[in-house]
């Protein structure tokens, strides 16, 4: 058997992702924090809905040392309202501009489900886009991600944020997903989309014992052979599991995400920056 180092048992295979003109490594996992330009994202501490307050806030996460700051202006919590086309990129592009007018090197993801809004946040600057809907809500968007040569983070979900916690039913978690992403990264493969990062979609159309499984068995997916991102922070597989609020979850945040950096996990997403890097350079 070949002998594993550290950094190989605790963080799974080494790899890295064309970011632009650059290559970043992810042999040591990156930290990916969450900014939202929405009203009614389910934790108050993400929101930010003004120039000052989002210069503010990215300067924190930046200090913090996030390597990717992630920009969404559509709410994705269950039952979120949905919001236009032209609202969403009337929020996060201005956001953007104004974050690299400020911080010029900083890498920006595109939360966004939308090949409209994707084109426009990557004609701003942005470099990655995030889309929760594995292109099944628009699937052009896959070919905004070859066109910009961006990487592109497929996330496994069934249905949409209103519909998806009634879409549950598995006949086998794993066998499920596992196929999902395969025929999904064949699709991206062949729209020409290189740098393609896993989400297995932790809280969207999964029980609170089914996000559990999954986070337990994570590790399953890098037979896939691409780089996992894991989205757990302050989720309500943690809050209602304890019986306390969003804003009382950074706890178990952080013992989730040791959890998924162990079972390889190359990106977490985070609200909490400062707490995930002081975890990854435990687990060194």
């Amino acid at each position: 058997m070949q002998n594993l180092k550290v950094e190989d048992t605790y963080f799974g295979a080494n790899h890295t992702l064309r970011v632009k003109d650059k290559l970043m490594d992810l042999s040591t996992p990156k930290v990916m924090a969450i900014l939202n330009v929405t009203p009614d994202s389910f934790y108050s501490g993400s929101r930010v809905d003004s120039e000052e307050l989002i210069i503010e806030r990215v300067k924190d996460l930046l200090s913090a040392g996030a390597d990717i700051i992630d920009v969404g202006g559509y709410s994705s919590r269950p039952d979120a309202d949905d919001i236009s086309e032209q609202e969403e990129v009337d929020r996060i592009t201005p956001a953007i501009e104004q974050i690299l007018a400020r911080f010029p090197d900083t890498i920006i993801s595109i939360d966004t489900f939308r090949s409209r809004v994707a084109e426009e946040a990557l004609n701003k600057g942005a470099a990655i886009i995030n889309d929760i809907s594995g292109f099944e809500v628009d699937p052009e968007i896959i070919h905004v991600a070859s066109k910009y040569n961006a990487p592109y983070i497929l996330m496994h979900m069934r249905g949409t944020p209103k519909t998806m916690q009634s879409l549950t039913d598995y006949s086998n978690l794993f066998k499920n997903i596992a196929s999902y992403f395969s025929d999904k990264i064949a699709q991206l493969k062949s729209a020409g989309v290189c740098d393609i990062i896993l989400d297995p979609g932790f809280g969207f159309s999964k029980t609170i014992d089914q996000n559990y499984e999954l986070l337990h068995n994570l590790d399953t997916f890098q037979l896939l052979g691409h780089p996992i991102l894991a989205g757990l922070s302050r989720k309500s597989m943690i809050y209602k599991k304890l019986g306390i609020t969003p804003e009382e979850s950074l706890a178990g945040t952080i013992a989730l995400n040791a959890i998924a950096l162990e079972k390889g996990a190359s990106i977490l997403r985070v609200h909490d920056v400062q707490e995930a890097k002081d975890l990854i350079n435990l687990l060194r």
